[in-house]
């Protein structure tokens, strides 16, 4: 089975000591970070852009920082986020108009690409862009706002997407989801093929964050 490893999405997070709450998820062994950045267009949610994640970026070169953009034309500013050191760059399916060139655009940068689909989205979606997929993160909730309830049957979308994968020789690709992450749900999609879970508040409202950034190793 592959590895799976929590990525914490810094929505969640303490913005008033930003830095700290990094910091104390590298020490606890956090290897990847998540950042939601939402314009208030694509989704009814309004978060933050490139200058907040260079300043904390800057502060942990080492770690994954990967850019999840829920935004209306994505290839606009996918330069602005691979300048500040995002190593992963996420564009929404549903939001692109020219999505090989939006791909396209994200690998020239030197950064890996990735394709996001909504829960309504189907996964075969993804067939026309496969060749160009480093990831594809599904959406377990309605993206916008953090603090959702997993929707129940993600986990078969998130098998289906590893198999159009498999079946199209892109095995190296990694499957995430995002969206309503705990102990139970987190199983669920580890055991459905999903390498990354993006969480928001079970991590940065654990007790203890170190068990559960390492519950699914």
């Amino acid at each position: 089975m592959r590895k799976t490893i929590v990525a914490p999405s810094i929505l969640s997070a303490d913005f008033s000591k930003l830095g700290e709450e990094i910091a104390n998820l590298r020490d606890a062994g956090c290897e990847r970070i998540h950042v939601d950045v939402m314009d208030g267009q694509f989704v009814p949610n309004i978060s933050f852009g490139a200058p907040v994640v260079k300043q904390v970026r800057k502060m942990f070169p080492d770690m994954i920082f990967d850019a999840h953009l829920m935004i209306i034309d994505p290839i606009k500013y996918v330069e602005d986020f691979a300048k500040i050191g995002c190593d992963i760059i996420i564009v929404h399916i549903e939001s692109l108009s020219g999505g090989r060139e939006c791909l396209e655009k994200i690998h020239s940068l030197g950064c890996k690409a990735g394709i996001s689909i909504k829960p309504k989205t189907p996964a075969e979606a993804i067939l026309p862009l496969v060749d160009l997929l480093d990831e594809v993160l599904v959406m377990s909730v309605e993206p916008g706002f953090g603090g959702q309830s997993y929707i129940e049957g993600s986990e078969q979308k998130i098998a289906e997407v590893r198999k159009i994968l498999d079946e199209n020789g892109k095995q190296d690709a990694i499957v995430s989801v995002d969206g309503g992450i705990n102990d139970e749900t987190g199983m669920l999609c580890k055991n459905a093929g999903c390498e990354v879970l993006v969480a928001g508040s079970w991590i940065f409202g654990a007790t203890n964050r170190e068990e559960r950034l390492h519950l699914f190793d």
